[in-house]
């Protein structure tokens, strides 16, 4: 009997410490659903910090097919036409561009969309956390949101690659481990 009471107790010890890690893990969670200027529900996003980064999963659907420049900004607001997500997040205060060194910890690579408007993709960004109190962390004051660009970065102008217009916008949120997959509306059936 005395066994059986010390499993129990050694159990119910690794299931909250189970617990404990989980939420710590949820807090380093985060998503978003993308709108365009109409305010309607174009893509959904979900990041998660990795050992490596933060890993940006990406689904798109009714977004205007070519070629797209997909960045982080600096500010949590997203009122159309999106100038309200103020400049590309940029802790490190570095050129804009990939091509150019550095880049801003924003900067990320370009969207393919196919003729469909439908795409689905992973980014692994290495220069953003989701860590609350770093200095790249995308939850600082102002907050943070990712926005989608009517035309392709040029990986080099300053200080924005000459992407054009905003035409999505999402502010990021801590998600505590629920993913926004399925909160956008469904592609209509062919």
């Amino acid at each position: 009997m005395r066994i059986l009471k010390l499993f129990g107790t050694a159990g119910a010890a690794a299931l909250l410490a189970a617990s404990v890690t989980m939420s710590a893990q949820a807090a380093e969670m985060a998503n978003t659903q993308l709108k365009d200027a109409g305010n309607k529900a174009i893509g959904d996003v979900d990041m998660v910090q990795t050992p490596a980064g933060v890993l940006i999963k990406l689904r798109l659907r009714g977004v205007p097919p070519g070629e797209h420049a997909f960045h982080v900004h600096a500010v949590g607001k997203c009122d159309a036409p999106f100038e309200t997500a103020g400049p590309h997040f940029n802790p490190g205060s570095h050129k804009h561009g990939i091509m150019s060194g550095e880049g801003h910890a924003g900067d990320m690579p370009n969207l393919f969309v196919p003729q469909s408007g439908e795409l689905t993709v992973e980014i692994v960004n290495t220069a953003i956390s989701l860590e609350k109190g770093k200095p790249n962390s995308l939850f600082d004051n102002d907050g943070s949101a990712l926005v989608i660009h009517a035309k392709a970065d040029d990986y080099k102008s300053d200080p924005a690659g000459n992407a054009g217009d905003r035409i999505a916008c999402g502010v990021i949120q801590p998600s505590g481990g629920v993913p926004a997959a399925g909160t956008a509306p469904a592609p209509a059936a062919k």
